[in-house]
C-alpha cells in the first residue's frame, strides 16, 4: 500500500522505519515544523523528521493540518492509507482522503484511556497492564472504531520513560500486521464500548505537583507515572525539587507526623505520606543536577520537621 506518515516525536520513529523497511511504500512524512530551541535558539527538527532524513524519505512540516497546500499535496500521491501516531487532531478533509481512510496507533487499550497521556495516566493509576490500539479516525479524537489491539505489560519497575520506550518498540511490529489486515480485508472495525470509557488529559505542570496525603502506594505510582517527563515535583524551602524515583516504605512516623514531613534518618531520604512513608531515591533540586536521597541530605542537610511542599505565601505567587 502508499501510506502517508504522520507523527512527530520519538515514539513514532520505531513504526516508521518498520514501514519502511516493509513491501508498503511511504510516500510521504508528515511532521511538526522545525523550532528554535535553547538560548542559542538553535534550530531543531522532529525526532521523526530527523529519521525520515535519515532514511530518504519525503517530508512535509505544515503549520496547519488545514493548509490547502497539504490537501492538494496528500491528494496529488493517491495514498491508501495515512498513518497517525503521536501527531495533531487531523481535519476530516484529510483524514477521509485516502482509499481506506486514516488509522491511528494510540497508546492505550481503547476506550480507556482517551486523550495526549495515556502512558502517564495508566502508571498513576496503578494499572498492571495497558497495550496499544489501532483505529480508524473519526471527527471525535480517539472514538473510531478498533482494527486491532495488543496488550502490554507493566512492570512494577516501570516509570513512564522504560513503559514509554517499550510500547514504541512494540508499536513497530503492531502496525505491520495492521497494515496487511487492511490490505487483504482482513481489518474488523469494531465500535468502542461508550461505558467503559476513562480519560487520560494532557498533564499540565501544576498537575506534576505531589501530594503527600495520598497514602504511600499513590505518591510512588505518581512518581513513576511521571518520571522523567514532565517531573512529578514538589518543594523545599521555596525551591522546586524534581523527584524521579522513589519506593514505598515500611518506616513511617507516629499517626501525628504531617505528611511531607521528611523523616530523620541519615542513611535513607524518608517522606510521610498519608498512612506510612516513601523512600526517595533520585531527586533534581532546581538548579542542580540528578542526585540520590542520600546526597540530598547531605548536601541540604533537612532538620527534624522539616517539610516537603511547605509553601511560602510568596512562591504561591
Amino acid at each position: 500500500m502508499k501510506i502517508v506518515f504522520m507523527g512527530t516525536p520519538a515514539f513514532a520513529c520505531p513504526p516508521l522505519e518498520a514501514v519502511h523497511n516493509s513491501r508498503h511504500e511511504i510516500s510521504l512524512v508528515v511532521t511538526g515544523p522545525d523550532k528554535q530551541s535553547g538560548r542559542g535558539r538553535k534550530v531543531l527538527s522532529t525526532d521523526v523528521a530527523v529519521l525520515a532524513n535519515k532514511l530518504g524519505l519525503p517530508t512535509s512540516k505544515p503549520k496547519s493540518l488545514k493548509d490547502e497546500s497539504l490537501f492538494e499535496e496528500i491528494k496529488a500521491l493517491n495514498p491508501d492509507l495515512i498513518v497517525v501516531i503521536a501527531f495533531r487532531i487531523l481535519p476530516k478533509k484529510l483524514f477521509s482522503l485516502p482509499k481506506y481512510g486514516s488509522i491511528n496507533i494510540h497508546g492505550s487499550l481503547l476506550p480507556k484511556y482517551r486523550g495526549a497521556a495515556p502512558i502517564n495516566w495508566a502508571l498513576i493509576n496503578g494499572e498492571s497492564e495497558t497495550g496499544l490500539s489501532a483505529f480508524y479516525l473519526k471527527q471525535q479524537v480517539d472514538t473510531g472504531d478498533v482494527i486491532g489491539q495488543v496488550k502490554v505489560k507493566i512492570e512494577e519497575t516501570d516509570n513512564f520513560d522504560s513503559l514509554y520506550a517499550r510500547m514504541s518498540a512494540a508499536s513497530a511490529p503492531f502496525l505491520i500486521e495492521m497494515l496487511d489486515a487492511i490490505e487483504k480485508g482482513n481489518a474488523k472495525a469494531i465500535e468502542q464500548d461508550e461505558s467503559l470509557v476513562s480519560q487520560a488529559p494532557k498533564i499540565t505542570p501544576f498537575d506534576a505537583l505531589i501530594d503527600f496525603g495520598f497514602p504511600a502506594k499513590n505518591v510512588v505510582n505518581f512518581v513513576r507515572g511521571l518520571s522523567t517527563k514532565p517531573g512529578a515535583y514538589t518543594n523545599y524551602k521555596d525551591k522546586k525539587i524534581k523527584i524521579l524515583a522513589c519506593d514505598k516504605s515500611d518506616e513511617a512516623g507516629d499517626g501525628n507526623t504531617r505528611p511531607g514531613t521528611i523523616i530523620r534518618n541519615r542513611k535513607k531520604l524518608l517522606v510521610q505520606c498519608a498512612n506510612s512513608a516513601i523512600e526517595i531515591k533520585q531527586v533534581i533540586p532546581e538548579g542542580k543536577k540528578v542526585m540520590d536521597g542520600v546526597s540530598f541530605l547531605n548536601g541540604f542537610k533537612p532538620e527534624i520537621g522539616d517539610l516537603f511542599g511547605d509553601m511560602s505565601e510568596e512562591s504561591l505567587k
